[in-house]
């Protein structure tokens, strides 16, 4: 019987001896609570040249545009356009009835002749009385006066060749022509009209197209930049359609206009453009942006970087070991997308562009490059931190 209890108590001991005072069970060791990473976007600040542009809204204006007149009275026998058709400079498009106006023509041809046949026998009456005179025949009184009889005809010839050139003038007219390469507008007479040369409404309006205009406005501080812009060479003009999503054409600035809007405080400019799709059409309002200058090797960072606070402006920069400091940042030109930082960034420092509202000075963030790709960074693996490759 003791020997039986005896072996109890051996068996029981080790398991006595390992369990801890009153009973309490010691917890197992556990990982350490750690914040998570926040998510964010990066960009790189680059060092490149950053084109400096000049914002603004602008209409579509022909190059050259015309109303077609008649410039003589008569009635349209024929019209040879199409409304909308485009034309060439010389083509024909309205014939009158020229009739009137060649009898006109042969009338004053007629009378021509008749007075160089007059001439011609004023001549030869001339040297007779010239051969007489000599010979004490005809006295100098009748040679004055057939030297007068000459040169009145002489004259009264170049009046007439005077009325046939007025007279022909009048005869091309009733055949009248393009002024210029373009396109037709809508036609305000049919054949069978009767036009007069002081009509005040226009047979047919004419725009040319190719190359066009675009007239826009600046605000007048920036006059002497642009002066300067043209004085350098030309300078390069974009229009866009007018929420800027999208380029119609490339052109250059033409014109600054001789004075400032006093009433605005804008100037006024002229571009020009070849618009060979014709994607640029009279009356359109479009967007311009005008390259007034390219800046060399500066400092450039997104926009959506640049943060604003009650000091100024700022940025969030993320360091080799993924944590965000704060640079306070001066901006030079702003562009629609990126603009020139002067002072506290420099290239190669990684900003952040999304996700800055959960950020303070010393966060760890989960830096992603836009676009989705992790952003590079040598990060320490130890501490809990994982290693971004």
């Amino acid at each position: 019987m003791w020997a039986l209890i005896g072996l109890l108590i051996v068996l029981a001991y080790p398991a006595w001896h390992f369990l801890p005072a009153h009973g309490s069970v010691t917890p197992q060791a556990g990982p350490t609570t750690r914040t998570p990473a926040v998510p964010v976007t990066t960009q790189v600040v680059q060092q490149s040249d950053f084109p400096v542009y000049l914002n603004g809204l602008g209409t579509v204006q022909p190059y050259d545009t015309v109303t077609v007149r008649s410039r003589v009275d008569g009635q349209v026998i024929k019209v040879a356009f199409r409304q909308g058709q485009m034309v060439k400079e010389g083509d024909l498009l309205v014939q009158i009835d020229p009739r009137p106006y060649q009898a006109a023509l042969d009338q004053a041809q007629a009378k021509k002749a008749q007075d160089e046949a007059n001439l011609r026998n004023a001549e030869l009456d001339l040297e007779r009385f010239s051969t007489l005179a000599k010979s004490d025949f005809a006295s100098r009184q009748q040679l004055d006066t057939q030297q007068a009889m000459v040169n009145q005809l002489t004259a009264q010839i170049k009046g007439d060749q005077a009325a046939i050139d007025n007279a022909q003038t009048q005869l091309d007219y009733t055949a009248i022509r393009s002024p210029l390469s373009g396109k037709t507008g809508f036609r305000q007479v049919d054949p069978g009209n009767i036009v007069h040369a002081a009509d005040t409404t226009g047979i047919v309006s004419i725009v040319k197209l190719q190359p066009i205009s675009v007239v826009f406005t600046a605000p007048e501080e920036d006059l002497q930049r642009i002066n300067q812009a043209l004085a350098d060479g030309t300078v390069p003009v974009t229009a866009l359609s007018s929420d800027s999503s999208r380029t119609l054409a490339q052109g250059h600035l033409a014109l600054v206009n001789n004075q400032i809007d006093q009433a605005s405080g804008t100037i006024q400019m002229k571009a020009t453009f070849t618009n060979e799709n014709n994607a640029l059409w009279p009356g359109l309002s479009v967007a311009t942006r005008l390259l007034i200058n390219t800046r060399k090797n500066v400092v450039v960072t997104p926009n959506d970087a640049i943060q604003h606070g009650p000091n100024g402006l700022y940025a969030f920069v993320v360091g080799a070991d993924n944590k965000v400091s704060v640079r306070n940042i001066t901006v030079g030109d702003e562009g629609s997308t990126h603009s020139v930082v002067t002072k506290g960034l420099a290239a190669g420092d990684r900003v952040v562009v999304a996700g800055q509202y959960r950020l303070t000075p010393g966060t760890l963030v989960d830096a992603r490059a836009a676009g989705g790709q992790t952003a590079p960074a040598n990060e320490q693996a130890e501490n809990g931190e994982r290693k971004v490759h």
